[in-house]
This record gives C-alpha cells, sequence and structure tokens, in this order.
C-alpha cells in the first residue's frame, strides 16, 4: 500500500518576523527536469542506548547505535536505489544516520515504488527554508547580561572554559576582534553543506554573527556582550548566501554536529548546540524530532529561539515547540515579554511554551567587519540560555541533558502568573540560580543496560537497571517499563521500587513464541515524586533461520555450442547453517547443459560455479534461468539470462535488380555486403551466369563487410541476345552467400 505524506511548505522565523519560503532544490545534486527532490524516512528508527560514562561516553554510544542501525536497516533500500540509478531513474542519494532516512532525487516512478515499501514511514518534500533576519534598535548598555548573573559565575571562576558552543545559523564572520580568538579552528570547526565557503567561517547575513557575539563575544568593544567569554565556538553554515537552505542541509547540518571530523573515536561534538530559527507556520511540525533526539540522547540540549509569532496565543513554532527542545522566548529590561515573542499553549502538546524566556530586546552583540550591532528577537534570546549551559557545563561537566533543562528551568526567575505559564514559561533565566540548583537539587541518575539485547521468539532477555542519588536524594523510585505490544511478550522489573534513591533492579523481557521479528523500543521510567528519568534499550528478535540466495551476473552473453559460467552466491541470515542444494530449469535437454560446482553448497553460505553450454542448435535470443535453492523446507531462487547470439555472418544484395544493355555496351550493378553477429571478415566476389561475349569485373574484387562494390557488365556486338540470370558469390572462409540480377541483352 502507498503511504504518502501531505506536501508541506515551511518558513523560517527571523528575529522579529517569519518569512515564508516555496518548495526547492536538493542539498547535493540538481534535480533534472521531471525528478522528485525529497526525504524518505524510514520506519524503524534507532533506540537511543543508556551510556554511562560521562558526556563523551554518551556521545560515542550514541553515535554508533545510529550509526549501525542505518547501515543495517538500510542495505535494502540503497541495493533498490543503486539499481535504479543504473537504470537512469536516479539523480542523487544521501543516506542519513542523524536520522534513519535518505535524502533522494530520483524519478517521480522510483518515488512510488519506495512509498509502497513496507520499510518507509513517510516521504516528504525536500524543502527551501529561508533565512532568518534582525530589525535593528538604538544604542542600549549592555544589560542583559547582567541581567541573567552571568558576571556572578565569573566572579566564581566559570566563564565556559573548556566548553565548545555551536551556532546553526547564516554562518560567523570569524575575522571579528570579539570571536576570532574564540574559534576553535580546523576543518572539524566549521561547516559549510552547500559547499560555498567550504574551509574559512563566512557569514554574509550577519545574523549568525549576532548570535555568536551574545553566547561567546567578549569585550574588544569596550563592554562584555558574552554570556561565556571563554567559550570556543564551532559553527554550520546552515544557510547559504542567497539566504536559504533545504530540509535535506538541515538533516546534515544536525548529523555534522554529532561528529564533525567524521571519526567516531574522536571526542569533537559541541557541548552546547544554539538553534536561532523556526519554520514560520504555528503548529506542530516532527520533521526534525529524531535528529533532537539523538542530540539529546547524546547529552546535547537542543536550544531554539521561540519564534517571533506573538503576540497572538497558539503561536508556538516547530522545531521550538518539540518535546526535545528548549524554547526561548524573548523580554525586555524591564522583565517584560516582548510582544512579538511567540506564545503558548504548545501545538506539540508538551505544556507551557516556551520553555523560558531570556533577553530579546535591544541586544548589543557583534556584527559584519569588526562593528557592533544592537538587535532584538526570540534569536537573540536563545544565546542566552546556550552561553549559560556553556558556563554551567563547565562546572558540572557530566550534566545529562534533562538535568541541564531542569537546571534552566527550575532556577528561572518567575514572571507573570504564578508558576510557568504560556508567556514567560518557567520564568526569566538566571544562570546563577540554575548553579545553586544543580548544585543542592537531590535527584538521580538512571541507566539500564545493555543497550540492545537479542531474544529469538519465545525466549528471554535481562536488562540491569541501576539508579543513583544525587545531592543526597532520600526518596523511593518508582520503576515501570513500556513499549513492548501485549501480543509480543511480557516485561516487568523486580523489584518495582528502589529504595533511597540508590540501587539495582532487573528487566524481565519475555517474547511470545509467536513475537514478530523486529527490534522493539522499551522505555524505563523511574520517578520520585515530579522528578521523572526515562532509560531506553532495544529488544531485538531476529528473523528465524534462513538464507539468501543470489547469482551474477545477471546476464551473459554466448554464440550457439559456446558456454558461459555465472556465480551463485548463499549466504546466512538468522544462524542459518544447512546445506542448501541448487538446480537449474529453464533449460532443456535438446538447448544445452547445466552443471553446479560444488551442487551443494555446505554450512548454510558460500558460493557454486553454475557453467551453462548452449546447444548448437539453440535459437538466437534470450533464455531466461531459474536457479532454485533448497534446504529442508526452505525454498529461495534467483533469475538470470542467457542470451544467444547470432553466429557472425555477411549478406549479399545486388541493385538493381536488372539491367537492360545493347549488345556491344556497358552496364553496372552495386553489391552490397552486410554484416550480422558482429562480422568483420573479408569478402571475395566472383559471378557467373554471364552469356558468351561477355565479360566482367568487381572494383574491389573482395572488401571488408560492410562494405559496397561495384560490378561492371561488359558485352561485344557478337553477344548472345536475351535474358540472363547473374549469380553473384561472395565467400569468407568456410562461409559462401550468393545474390542474383537480370541481365537483358538486346539488338
Amino acid at each position: 500500500m502507498m503511504r504518502r505524506t501531505r506536501p508541506w511548505t515551511l518558513a523560517l522565523a527571523g528575529i522579529a518576523t517569519g518569512v515564508a519560503f516555496a518548495a526547492g532544490q536538493p542539498a547535493a545534486a540538481s534535480a533534472a527536469p521531471g525528478d522528485d527532490d525529497v526525504l524518505v524516512v524510514l520506519e524503524r528508527q534507532a533506540v537511543m542506548p543508556a551510556a554511562p560514562g560521562g558526556r563523551r561516553g554518551r556521545r560515542v554510544a550514541v553515535e554508533r547505535a545510529l550509526r549501525d542501525h542505518a547501515d543495517a536497516e538500510q542495505r535494502s533500500i540503497l541495493a533498490l536505489l543503486a539499481r535504479r540509478r543504473a537504470q537512469g531513474l536516479v539523480t542523487s542519494v544521501r543516506p542519513f544516520w542523524i536520522f534513519n532516512g535518505l535524502h533522494v532525487v530520483a524519478r517521480p516512478s522510483v518515488i512510488a515504488e519506495l512509498a509502497a515499501r513496507t520499510d518507509v514511514a513517510a516521504i516528504r518534500s525536500n524543502a527551501t527554508v529561508q533565512a532568518p533576519y534582525a530589525e535593528a534598535g538604538g544604542p542600549v548598555p549592555e544589560w542583559n547580561v547582567a541581567r541573567v548573573n552571568a558576571p556572578a559565575l565569573w566572579s566564581m571562576g566559570q566563564r565556559g572554559q573548556g566548553v565548545v558552543v555551536a551556532g546553526m545559523d547564516t554562518g560567523v564572520d570569524a575575522t571579528h576582534q570579539d570571536l576570532s580568538s574564540r574559534w576553535r579552528g580546523g576543518a572539524n570547526s566549521w561547516y559549510d553543506p552547500s559547499g560555498e565557503h567550504p574551509t574559512v567561517p563566512t557569514d554574509r547575513s550577519g545574523h549568525g554573527t549576532w548570535t555568536m557575539g551574545a553566547m561567546v563575544g567578549g569585550s574588544a568593544g569596550g563592554t562584555a556582550i558574552g554570556v561565556a567569554p571563554d567559550a570556543r565556538w564551532i559553527a554550520v553554515k546552515l544557510f547559504n548566501d542567497r539566504g536559504t537552505t533545504t530540509t535535506a542541509r538541515i538533516h546534515a547540518g544536525f548529523q555534522w554536529l554529532l561528529d564533525p571530523d567524521g571519526n567516531p573515536a574522536t571526542a569533537d561534538a559541541p557541548d552546547v548546540v544554539n538553534n536561532s530559527w523556526t519554520l514560520s507556520s504555528p503548529g506542530c511540525n516532527l520533521e526534525f524530532q529524531p535528529d533532537l533526539r539523538s542530540l539529546r540522547a547524546a547529552g546535547i540540549l537542543p536550544v531554539f529561539a521561540a519564534g517571533n509569532a506573538g503576540p497572538a496565543s497558539a503561536t508556538s513554532l516547530s522545531p521550538a515547540n518539540n518535546p526535545e527542545a528548549l524554547a526561548v522566548g524573548g523580554t525586555d529590561a524591564d522583565d517584560v515579554i516582548d510582544p512579538g515573542s511567540s506564545r503558548g499553549p504548545s501545538s506539540c502538546g508538551q505544556g507551557t511554551y516556551p520553555s523560558i524566556t531570556a533577553p530579546g530586546v535591544g541586544v548589543r552583540t557583534t556584527d559584519l567587519f569588526g562593528l557592533y550591532a544592537t538587535e532584538s528577537g526570540t534569536s537573540m534570546a536563545a544565546p542566552h540560555a546556550a552561553g549559560a549551559l556553556a558556563l554551567l557545563l563547565g562546572a558540572f561537566p557530566d550534566a545529562d541533558a534533562d538535568r541541564q533543562e531542569g537546571a534552566l528551568r527550575n532556577g528561572a526567575a518567575d514572571l507573570g502568573i504564578t508558576g510557568p505559564d504560556d508567556l514567560y514559561g518557567s520564568g526569566r533565566l538566571d544562570v546563577l540560580a540554575a548553579y545553586g540548583w544543580l548544585s543542592a537539587a537531590p535527584d538521580f541518575t538512571l541507566t539500564a543496560t545493555p543497550a540492545s539485547a537479542t531474544v529469538p521468539a519465545g525466549g528471554t532477555a535481562t536488562y540491569a537497571v541501576d539508579v543513583g542519588a544525587i545531592n543526597g536524594l532520600s526518596s523511593d523510585v518508582a520503576l515501570s517499563v513500556g513499549g513492548l505490544p501485549a501480543a509480543q511478550g511480557t516485561a516487568s522489573i523486580a523489584p518495582g521500587t528502589i529504595a533511597g534513591g540508590s540501587g539495582s533492579a532487573t528487566l524481565t523481557v519475555t517474547t511470545a513464541a509467536s513475537a514478530v521479528p523486529g527490534t522493539y523500543a522499551l522505555t524505563v521510567r523511574a520517578a520520585a515524586g515530579a522528578t521523572v528519568h526515562t532509560a531506553s534499550v532495544a529488544l531485538v528478535v531476529p528473523a528465524p533461520p534462513d538464507f539468501t540466495l543470489s547469482a551474477t551476473p545477471a546476464t551473459a552473453t554466448v554464440l550457439a555450442g559456446q558456454g558461459t559460467s555465472y556465480t551463485v552466491a548463499v549466504g546466512s541470515q538468522g544462524g542459518f547453517a544447512a546445506d542448501v542444494a541448487l538446480s537449474l530449469s529453464g533449460l532443456s535437454a535438446t538447448e544445452g547443459t547445466a552443471t553446479f560446482t560444488p551442487a551443494t553448497v555446505a554450512g548454510g553460505a558460500g558460493t557454486s560455479q553454475l557453467t551453462v553450454t548452449a546447444a548448437g542448435s539453440l535459437a538466437a535470443g534470450s533464455h531466461p534461468l531459474t536457479i532454485t535453492g533448497q534446504s529442508g523446507s526452505i525454498t529461495h531462487t534467483a533469475t538470470v539470462t542467457l542470451v544467444v547470439a547470432a553466429a557472425p555472418d555477411f549478406a549479399l544484395a545486388v541493385s538493381p535488380s536488372s539491367r537492360t544493355v545493347v549488345a556491344g555496351q556497358s552496364t553496372t550493378y552495386q553489391v552490397g555486403v552486410s554484416s550480422a553477429g558482429g562480422f568483420a571478415g573479408t569478402v571475395g566476389l566472383s559471378l557467373s551466369g554471364l552469356p558468351a561475349a561477355a565479360t566482367a569485373s568487381f572494383s574491389p574484387v573482395s572488401l571488408t563487410a560492410p562494405g559496397t562494390a561495384t560490378l561492371t557488365v561488359r558485352t561485344q556486338r557478337q553477344t548472345t541476345r536475351g535474358t540472363f540470370t547473374l549469380r553473384v558469390t561472395g565467400r569468407s572462409g568456410t562461409l559462401t552467400r550468393q545474390a542474383t540480377a537480370s541481365l537483358v541483352v538486346r539488338p
């Protein structure tokens, strides 16, 4: 059944207003006329492991899980696309692992074929996104840095040193005096998915330079403008020089952030990611939710501008309103919400919106060409939260994303009505109070290992669930598990409560005998009062033992009476180890012979050579052959084609078919030699059937096929009158061919 998602158009909120955009071009290749440019989302997304060992351990485990899952799940669809590309139906394919999907530019017939696959969850247009922009305001003092209490952490020695922040924006002007020394530098610190500026950080708009200045800017201009002035920065130039991007490029940017140098063994991912962009239309769009989940699982809290669609209610924007994001609204110097700041309730249903607020009106920051600018909008509010996280992670380097968000929310200064609301969220950012919460708030850690367990249908798997108290937590922690459909098995945790906040439990999963093969994501939930943490593990139910059968080449060409060979490969799946007997159909005893060497592939995996000899009488043409592999009740087939080519040959033709000549005169014919079956030999010509007193000659007398010779016939006055049949004979080795024409001699 073909599954489709409805076409959608997107837009991106600028600092002050949103800008609409239209359907766009692919990230990596230009679509040919008639091609579709789409993102293909596969059904099974990766389960994020709960890995101990701090930020580096989490990131390595998450990236490995994402890569391994995509490699396994995409093999079949990539093989199909490779075949279609060989047929000229696919222009480009880019696999992603940040989410399990692909960017495909191909003919509509291929896209329809992909949509019909059971492993494809959705196919979406690769849309063009417009870069954000800003409205400049008047000059104001740097009240914003002090308002979030950043100097209080500076006085404690926490200025962001040792922490790396990333900007997903229009780029960064790395020559600015307040930013140049803070760039981490190197190929793993700058990414331009458009390829316009592959090595040197560049910003043609200024927007990315403004947001980076609010995060890490120094004081070269006479005042301190950045929240975390000693942090280093890297950046993704999300938008090209024309101010647009595509959804595929955004996915590519998120993927780069998890592994900037392409080497999972190196720890070069950023600690903080700021996204001062949103889609323009209010609503819940989950296009980038898998990417945000991956970042969050790796310990990176995705910070987003809440958007500038206010002052109306229910103006939340995606991806900021995705449950995995921290949405930051904007306030002014009087702690009053900016009228343009988007507000809740959230369209994605995760509660109040925004998450928190931060200074976003009249913020002085870095600008292009070494200048400074005063900017407004939630695009300037979000970098305050990102910078605050850089300060906090300098002091608490192993705080996971949940704990980072908890610190910002619980430390926020409550504004508006008491408690979280849809104007200010949890309140205005206060990094000193967030630091205090991290230092003192009782909490706990939750891990579940192994990240993945494989068990056959009807089997049992166990996982260890560990809970550790933080900051003196002494409350009981209640455990539960979900995610396994009742028809596929049962899951239970014992004990169900960890007394005193620290201890271990065992998660036991028993699969039903009829469990459907596949990967099931199980979620362990732990709650101590209002504090809730989750951990994910994967349960893999493998397919029953089976084998695969394939043969190469798909087509072989021979002459009648000659032979050729194919390689038949047997592969094992699910631990299959039995012998596989091979046989062939499609070629009768009178048409040829076929033998397998060996006739049985032992141990469930290996190769055999199929030798086929065509009978001398086998007609030219294509002959489909079916290879059958059988092991017990399991049977698989593979099809190859035997093409019998016509034997090399030539043919003669004489034109015109008849000539009339007066005795004593001459006439000519054209003798054509054509080639068949690749014939390219030399053909000698001769003539018979001339009347008495007549002579003939060929020019040339022999020629290489294909070619043409001139036959000249000369008569005498005494040449016999009448109608005569001339026979032209051509010889090449053992091949002899003839053609005839008439000669009429009249008085």
